[in-house]
C-alpha cells in the first residue's frame, strides 16, 4: 500500500468487539465492494468497504470476511477470504494479498480463497441460528446501485430461509463512531496532510489565479504525501460561488478583493480529513470580510466549548444557533423582529447559516454514529459554522476536526492557519 498500515492488533480489538455485541450462535457476513465502471472498458479507482476493512484491514476487492465467534471449533470462528492470484493477474494487475500478506494485515489466521466460500458458509450455517448482514444504513445515503452485500442478502435468504436475519449497520455505527488511538493517529496525518496543502495555498493565491489551479495545487501535495488525493469533491468557491454550499465546478477565476472558500481534506488510509478555510484573495480582508469573518471564528470556537461527552448533538446544534443568532444581530443582519416573527421549525438564523455545525468524521468524511445519543469520549466531529450572505456575494465558513476527550476535546488541525493577523501575515510574507 501507498500508505503506512495499521498493526492488526486494530483489527483483532475491533472484531472482539463485535462478536461482544452479537447474539449467541451468530454468523456475520461483510464483503468488499465491487470495482465499478466507468464506460467501455474502464472502471473507478478501488474503494474498500469501510465496514470490512475496519474489521480486517485488507485492501483488496472480493474479499470476504466470515465471523462466528460460537462455532465448536476455534479455527472456523473467524475466516478471511480473498481472491486467488495468479501469474496473469499479476502481469496485468500487479500484486495481491498473499496468505501470510493477509494474516500479517489482519491478525486472522484462517485466509482462504474465495473459491472456498460456498462450501464454509454452509458449514457455519448448520450450526447458527442468527445471521447478520451488511447494509449501507447511512442517514444520508442515496443507494441506486446493488452492492455486493445486498446481492449476498438475496442468495443467501434464498438458500438459507429458516434462520433469523438481523442487522449488523447498527453494531458497525455504534463500534465505528468511537475511535481507537490508531485511527485517531491516522486521522491526525490526513489533517497533517491538508495542513501542507493549505501552507502552499497561502503562498500561491493571488489575483488572477482560477479555482482549478487552486486545487491542482492541493492534490500535488496530497499525493506526494501518500494520499490517494482529496477525501471527497474539493470546494473551491471564490466570491459569490462562497454562497453555494456544495460548489464544485472549480472554474471561475479568483478576483482582486473577493475571498475564497476552501472546504477540502486528504484522504490517508482510508481515513479522511474535512477542512474549511476561507482568505482574502488580495492577502488582507476587508473591514466588512474581516467582521464577518471574526464572527464565524467566534461560533466556531462557542460550537468546540459546548462539545463534550454526554451532550446531546441535538441540543448542541440548538445551543450553536443561539450562539450564531447572537453574531447576526452584531452584523445587523438580523433584527429583534425577525428573531419575534421566526417560524420555530426554521430559526431566522437559517437565513445566513443553513447547514449543521457538525457530522462524524472517520473513514466516511460523514461517518456513521447515531445523532440521537449523548457524545461519548472518542468520538471525532467537524465544526464547521458559516455565514453566507447572497446580496453581498460573501460567504465564510471555517471548520477544523475535533476528538472528544473524556474533560475537554483535541483539534487535529490545531496547527492549520485560522487566525486572520495569521493568515494575512504567511500571504503577505
Amino acid at each position: 500500500m501507498k500508505y503506512r498500515t495499521l498493526p492488526k492488533s486494530l483489527y483483532i480489538k475491533n472484531r472482539k468487539k463485535l462478536a461482544q455485541k452479537l447474539l449467541p450462535k451468530s454468523l456475520a457476513v461483510f464483503h468488499s465492494n465491487d470495482i465499478l465502471p466507468t464506460n467501455a472498458d474502464g472502471t473507478m479507482r478501488f474503494r474498500q468497504n469501510n465496514d470490512l476493512f475496519y474489521l480486517t484491514g485488507i485492501d483488496q476487492e472480493e474479499s470476504i470476511l466470515l465471523l462466528c465467534p460460537d462455532f465448536p471449533d476455534p479455527n472456523m470462528r473467524e475466516i478471511l477470504f480473498l481472491r486467488e492470484t495468479s501469474d496473469h493477474i499479476a502481469i496485468w494487475e500487479g500484486h495481491k494479498y498473499t496468505v501470510e500478506e493477509a494474516f500479517e494485515a489482519s491478525g486472522i489466521e484462517n485466509i482462504q480463497w474465495v473459491e472456498n466460500f460456498d462450501g464454509v458458509l454452509n458449514t457455519l450455517m448448520a450450526l447458527s441460528d442468527h445471521v447478520f448482514l451488511n447494509t449501507n444504513e447511512h442517514l444520508r445515503a442515496a443507494v441506486q446501485v446493488q452492492t455486493r452485500d445486498a446481492r449476498f442478502i438475496k442468495t443467501c435468504k434464498a438458500r438459507y430461509p429458516l434462520h433469523q436475519y438481523h442487522r449488523v449497520a447498527p453494531l458497525m455505527h455504534q463500534l465505528r463512531a468511537v475511535k481507537e488511538k490508531e485511527e485517531i493517529d491516522q486521522l491526525q496525518v490526513a489533517c497533517d496532510i491538508t495542513e501542507k496543502g493549505f501552507r502552499r495555498i497561502l503562498s500561491f493565491l493571488q489575483p488572477g489565479v482560477t479555482e482549478y489551479e487552486i486545487e491542482a495545487e492541493f492534490i500535488h501535495e496530497f499525493v506526494r504525501n501518500r494520499s490517494k488525493g482529496f477525501a471527497y469533491e474539493p470546494i473551491i468557491a471564490t466570491g459569490k460561488n462562497a454562497c453555494v454550499l456544495h460548489y464544485i465546478e472549480n472554474k471561475e477565476t479568483c478576483k482582486d478583493g473577493d475571498l475564497i472558500l476552501m472546504d477540502v481534506g486528504a484522504e490517508y488510509g482510508n481515513y479522511n480529513a474535512d477542512m474549511t478555510r476561507t482568505i482574502p484573495v488580495n492577502g488582507r480582508f476587508s473591514e466588512r470580510q474581516r467582521k464577518v469573518y471574526d464572527a464565524v471564528l467566534r461560533v466556531q470556537r462557542g460550537a468546540i466549548d459546548i462539545l463534550r461527552p454526554g451532550v446531546n448533538i441535538q441540543d448542541y446544534h440548538k445551543e450553536v444557533g443561539l450562539i450564531m443568532q447572537s453574531e447576526l444581530l452584531g452584523l445587523r443582519l438580523l433584527d429583534q423582529t425577525d428573531i419575534k416573527n421566526q417560524d420555530p421549525k426554521w430559526p431566522a438564523y437559517k437565513k445566513y447559516f443553513m447547514h449543521g455545525t457538525s457530522h462524524h468524521l472517520g473513514l466516511d468524511v460523514h461517518d456513521v454514529g447515531t445523532m440521537h445519543e449523548p457524545i461519548s469520549p472518542g468520538m471525532v466531529f467537524t465544526v464547521e459554522p458559516g455565514i453566507y450572505i447572497q446580496e453581498e456575494g460573501l460567504g465564510v465558513r471555517l471548520e477544523n476536526d475535533i476528538v472528544i476527550e473524556e474533560k475537554g476535546f483535541f483539534d487535529l488541525m490545531r496547527n492549520i492557519p485560522i487566525e486572520a493577523e495569521e493568515i494575512e501575515d504567511l500571504m503577505n510574507k
